[in-house]
């Protein structure tokens, strides 16, 4: 399943099953034969062709650490190389995750310089993602490209996936909003399943911790006549040890169950033209609280307990139209349903999401063109202020968004080395009217390893207060909405250098500098200090500001070293009244590291893995609260024998 190509033609194949290939009807000549294949180093070789003369030619491919020239989807949607794209994309393949051990894909994503998984709720257990320094809303989260991953799930559509499914995970750092929409503001992750057709037969990954934590990842592919595959995967996750190490009366840790369910079904066609559909079901159920709660106190004032339960399913599909021209129709459902009480305050909230899009590739000489319409509804409903209280009261009134958009965009070919990209989209909000985030993004390759990107583009997103901000609906502050929420605006730019050398022992080195930049209107950030017993929401009279610059590099050596060290160093601040103030809870700077040492005659690895954060300011109750104001340095480390 290698790709094999004549570098400057249209000819090549793809690997058989066997590992066997055929190219016929090649004009004699002098060409450049490529094989790549998702997580294993590229091979080039020179051939000389002659009319008549039949060439064997074997390769054996060296599996990378961590991949440079994988073939993405995120950054213009198109399936391009990875160093073709004009948008810088980060992309981690299975190698990189197995060298720390997690239960998910929501802890791996630790270990990748600039994204760090957030604890909202050290009682309950509720997280999110952070890209840049971004609040978790600002990411969104993609499933084979389809953006089903809503705010009130963000951490539920990164857990419960199977590891041993995972092909790659794509990660854009900066503005997506003209291809994806609202929500895709800091940045987005994009988890790609394997392919039912080259996915292993069966894979199991079961793990355990001396906390007893259990997690098993089982996957079975198999076939259902000529024309059908399909993968399925299980995850289950369970945690059930009351643990108070700090003798505080509380779970350090919320107790988990959790299983998952995912399938994945890829219909054979004529011309190869793809088919596939996907669904999932996940449910989950976890507490957290006074060491004597049971389930019999739930939603009761006696003993304090936190308890959330809930249920999601999803659908995915693409269907590529039988046209002559490249035109692709996404579908995607899904529905959420949470019941969670804290203390004897209880949030009950549904939501569903429709989404279609219908894309098309039309060819027009240097333009790589790109032209799409999108249509998303969004509904909510919870048992809150927000819209109208319980579900059985008359003032009742369930949030419902109707989202219809159009976007196109424009690759254009300059030269040789210069390439240009020009993005537009508009969408119509029900509730709020004409939205217009254009982009742009251009690529400079100053040489065939020394490439200078630079993106700019604006965002809009629509905030959902009770499904993006824990705070709200947790902990001891009374909750005060200023002022009617108006949807929040961003202007982003980022500038990406990269640069690549090739050792003659076969190693590689890479080197990724980036620059980035993104200025908000309208942004809304609580207020913990004016009242010290409140939480206060307001748009921002003023400005917010996120800033800094980051470093990724990786080096592997034929030897069986290879090493990956990634840091960021940020600013993120808001502007009111003429007065800066740092955001809370936000670290200036972070750092990851990777060392590796493989034993290759006896497949023997040792991996040590780690990161560090620098302090974050706290939200304390005023000059008497007797905690610090900022908290220390911190860094989890691991040292891996495989």
């Amino acid at each position: 399943f290698a790709t094999i190509s004549l570098e400057g033609t249209s000819l090549g194949t793809s690997v058989s099953e066997e590992g066997t290939y055929t190219i016929r009807d090649i004009p004699s000549g002098e060409y450049t034969i490529l094989v790549s294949f998702i997580g294993y180093m590229p091979e080039k070789r020179e051939l000389t062709i002659r009319d008549g003369e039949d060439l064997t030619v074997d390769f054996s491919l060296v599996q990378a650490f961590n991949t440079t020239d994988e073939i993405v989807v995120t950054g213009i949607v198109q399936e391009v190389k990875r160093l073709e794209s004009p948008v810088p994309v980060e992309v981690y393949n299975p190698v990189f995750f197995k060298k720390n051990p997690t239960p998910n894909i929501y802890e791996a994503l630790q270990n990748v310089n600039g994204v760090r998984p957030q604890l909202n709720c050290q009682v309950c257990n509720t997280g999110d993602i952070h890209i840049n320094g971004l609040e978790g809303a600002y990411t969104m989260v993609l499933i084979d490209g389809m953006p089903i991953v809503s705010s009130l799930a963000t951490v539920y559509g990164l857990s419960g996936i199977p590891n041993s499914l995972v092909e790659r995970v794509e990660i854009v750092k900066g503005p997506a909003s003209s291809l994806y929409g609202s929500e895709a503001i800091g940045g987005l992750i994009n988890i790609i399943t394997k392919n039912p057709v080259s996915a292993p037969m069966i894979s199991a990954d079961i793990m355990t911790t001396s906390w007893l934590e259990l997690n098993a990842d089982l996957g079975m592919r198999f076939n259902l006549g000529d024309n059908l595959s399909v993968l399925t995967g299980v995850n289950y996750f369970n945690f059930d040890q009351i643990i108070d190490n700090n003798d505080d009366n509380f779970t350090d840790i919320a107790l988990q169950n959790r299983v998952s369910v995912f399938q994945k079904w890829n219909i054979k066609r004529k011309t190869n033209r793809l088919f596939t559909l996907a669904g999932r079901y996940y449910w989950e159920d976890r507490w957290g609280g006074e060491l004597d709660w049971t389930p019999e106190f739930r939603g009761g004032d006696q003993i304090y307990g936190e308890s959330i339960t809930t249920r999601r399913w999803e659908l995915i599909g693409q269907y590529q139209l039988p046209t002559t021209e490249n035109m692709l129709l996404s579908f995607s459902f899904n529905e959420h349903y949470q019941n969670s009480v804290y203390g004897d305050v209880s949030y009950i909230g549904d939501q569903k999401i429709a989404f279609t899009q219908l894309t098309w590739e039309p060819v027009f000489g240097k333009h790589g063109l790109l032209v799409g319409s999108a249509l998303r509804y969004t509904y909510y409903d919870d048992n809150t202020p927000a819209t109208g209280g319980e579900v059985t009261d008359p003032n009742n009134d369930p949030d419902e968004i109707w989202l219809p958009g159009i976007f196109i965009q424009d690759e254009i070919q300059l030269d040789r080395v210069h390439k240009l990209l020009l993005g537009m989209r508009y969408d119509y909000n029900n509730n709020h009217g004409n939205i217009f985030t254009p982009r742009m993004a251009y690529k400079w390759s100053i040489t065939e390893n020394d490439i200078l990107r630079i993106n700019a583009g604006t965002g809009f997103r629509v905030v959902n207060l009770f499904t993006e901000d824990h705070a709200a609906l947790t902990g001891a502050r009374e909750v005060v909405i200023a002022e009617e929420l108006q949807p929040e605006q961003s202007y982003n730019a980022n500038v990406n250098y990269m640069k690549k050398w090739y050792r003659v022992d076969g190693g590689s080195i890479n080197i990724e500098l980036s620059a980035f930049y993104t200025y908000f209107t309208n942004v809304i950030l609580p207020d913990y200090e004016t009242n010290t017993n409140q939480i206060i929401y307001d748009n921002l009279d003023g400005s917010a500001e996120t800033k800094g610059i980051s470093l990724n590099a990786d080096m592997s050596l034929a030897s069986g070293w290879s090493f990956i060290l990634g840091a960021t160093l940020m600013d993120v601040s808001s502007i009111e009244n003429g007065v800066r103030q740092r955001q809370i809870l936000t670290e200036q700077f972070t750092g990851t590291w990777s060392i590796s040492y493989r034993f290759l005659k006896n497949k023997l690895s040792v991996d040590y893995t780690g990161n560090i954060y620098g302090p974050m300011l706290l939200p304390v109750l005023g000059p008497l609260d007797p905690r610090p104001e900022e908290s220390p340095w911190w860094s989890i480390q691991n040292l891996q024998l495989s």
